[in-house]
């Protein structure tokens, strides 16, 4: 490849290459310890890359710029795409970095007064597939077969009196909830029946 050619997704980027800019950190925290001024780091891990180029287009015997515009957002975002592409990305410069599939993160255009050209940058992040494994869980289980309850409570659950007030077989016992005014009351009427 040509050193000033950039190639995404198997098509050459149309337009006058001005810039590329690859762009990576390393991941690290930094920890709080009492007594210390100073905080310690621990290297975590690394970032994806960040890459940003910029483009002139203009006017020329096989395209205009506004169709090698077209070439470019329709990497960018086709009609009617609901989600962005992963892209080969094909550069000398990315190559020595390490950075081989992206994905077209923004597209910006600017063309300025009485220019016949139209800028146009570029930014794509680096796509490092995450390898997720799912774990096949039993057939029949439920979420709570994992825990634990004690016997009691097991008790409780299967004996189908959840909700329900505890039976007494004495309906006229005394109950906490009794108070003094309404037991008044009720001998002063029992007194008057017995009267008649």
């Amino acid at each position: 490849m040509d050193e000033s050619t950039v190639k995404v997704g198997g098509v050459v980027l149309p337009g006058l290459f001005k810039s590329i800019e690859v762009k990576a950190d390393a991941q690290v925290e930094e920890q709080q310890v009492e007594g210390k001024t100073a905080k310690p780091k621990q290297a975590i891990g690394f970032e994806d890359a960040k890459i940003t180029l910029e483009l002139v287009l203009d006017d020329g015997p096989q395209q205009t710029k506004l169709e090698k515009l077209a070439v470019i957002q329709n990497l960018f975002k086709k009609p009617g795409q609901q989600k962005p592409v992963v892209h080969e990305f094909v550069h000398s410069h990315a190559a020595v970095r390490g950075v081989s599939k992206v994905i077209f993160k923004s597209l910006s255009t600017k063309e300025q007064s009485k220019k016949s050209e139209l800028t146009v940058s570029i930014e794509f992040w680096e796509y490092i597939p995450m390898k997720i494994t799912a774990k096949k869980s039993g057939k029949g289980k439920s979420a709570s077969g994992s825990v634990k309850l004690n016997a009691d409570y097991q008790k409780y659950l299967s004996s189908g009196s959840r909700g329900k007030a505890p039976k007494t077989s004495d309906k006229t016992a005394a109950t906490a909830a009794s108070d003094t005014a309404s037991t008044a009351q009720y001998k002063s009427k029992l007194a008057r029946l017995e009267a008649m």
